[in-house]
């Protein structure tokens, strides 16, 4: 028994939408929306693919499409490219430049799905396998650097775990855990931009035309939006070039001056919209394995937005993280519209025997 559900692909239209008529306006040249374009192309040919495949032939590729998503970073690790001093990114062969992390967070996904399911957590040995599956893309990611990147990953398997449940007492040892972390192991490993991201987020002011240029900026492309907005392609911030990145990390700014407080709130909505179908697909999933499995979508593209959004208006420090369908970025679109496919496609087939 199939049931199709029509609320996402339509929410999905109209974020689509908004992206592409905002990033029209913020990309510096027509080739990269076209090559945009181009991607979302791909990306819909893939999501066919994921449709057609269904679920249960594609679940029992899981474990497989880790070690892949691992070996494809560790490849990274070895022979990548650098960009923005990361190396996040891959180009094998012919194939054009891909930044493997995010096809990696998919997999990630989809085994710690499985994880949870086949060893319920009941002592703190229970959380060994997944905390290995969690760990082995965190850390590659992490040392590449691209701190966002590994936050991604950290709140997608921190979401499962959460949702498939975890004792209190459990939590506050974690929470013991990272306080003692966060200064000793994660702090001391930080590049050093990646430190000075974190003082800037605390005073923008002390390097207005360094390190803290971007926020400041955004702030203000953001604040003389107005009610209305100042109109397409007549953003002065975004078009005079004072917002950088304004195609890619920064293009929520972008579409806050042009499309003033409105067309920002229209955007939040159909976010909201997005992670209130995903939830509610979940919970119609009468499989457990179901329910991880969305929850690990909506768990990243949240995550993913909220961190984004709070970056422009000054709540998170910079870390590099774009905005889910709407940011330019042909990999981040192809594997955030693969990991709603996968939603759609064990919601669909919620019925059917694994």
């Amino acid at each position: 028994m199939n049931t199709y559900e029509l609320g996402l692909p339509l929410v999905l239209a109209a974020l689509l939408g908004v992206g592409l008529v905002t990033l029209s306006t913020a990309v510096p040249s027509t080739e990269l929306f076209t090559q945009q374009l181009i991607f979302l192309g791909l990306a819909l040919a893939g999501c066919a693919a994921v449709l057609w495949l269904g679920r249960r032939r594609i679940v029992r590729l899981s474990y497989l499409a880790y070690a892949v998503g691992i070996l494809l970073l560790i490849l990274t690790q070895l022979f990548g490219i650098e960009v923005n001093g990361a190396r996040s990114w891959l180009r094998l062969g012919p194939l054009p430049s891909f930044q493997p992390s995010e096809l990696a967070k998919i997999a990630l996904i989809m085994a710690l799905a499985l994880a949870l399911h086949e060893r319920p957590i009941k002592n703190l040995l229970s959380y060994l396998r997944p905390a290995i599956l969690i760990a082995l893309p965190f850390v590659l990611v992490f040392t590449e650097p691209d701190l966002g990147g590994a936050l991604v990953i950290a709140a997608t398997g921190a979401g499962m775990l959460l949702v498939r449940g975890i004792p209190w007492r459990h939590l506050a040892l974690l929470a013991l855990v990272m306080a003692v972390a966060l200064p000793t192991v994660v702090w001391p490993n930080l590049a050093p931009h990646q430190r000075q991201r974190l003082e800037i987020f605390i005073n923008p002011a002390s390097d207005p035309r360094g390190a803290g240029f971007q926020v400041i900026q955004s702030r203000i492309a953001i604040g003389s939006g107005g009610m209305w907005g100042k109109g397409y392609g007549q953003g002065t911030q975004s078009q005079l070039g004072f917002i950088p990145e304004r195609h890619n990390d920064f293009i929520f700014p972008v579409l806050a001056e042009e499309g003033g407080f409105v067309g920002a709130v229209v955007l939040l909505i159909l976010y909201g919209l997005l992670f209130w179908r995903l939830v509610a697909m979940a919970a119609e999933c009468p499989l457990e394995r179901d329910q991880l499995l969305i929850v690990g979508v909506l768990s990243k593209i949240a995550f993913q937005s909220l961190l984004n959004i709070g970056v422009t208006l000054g709540l998170a420090p910079v870390t590099g993280v774009n905005l889910p369908l709407v940011s330019a970025g042909g990999t981040s679109l192809i594997a955030t519209l693969l990991a709603l496919s996968l939603a759609y496609v064990v919601h669909r087939d919620r019925y059917q025997e694994w």
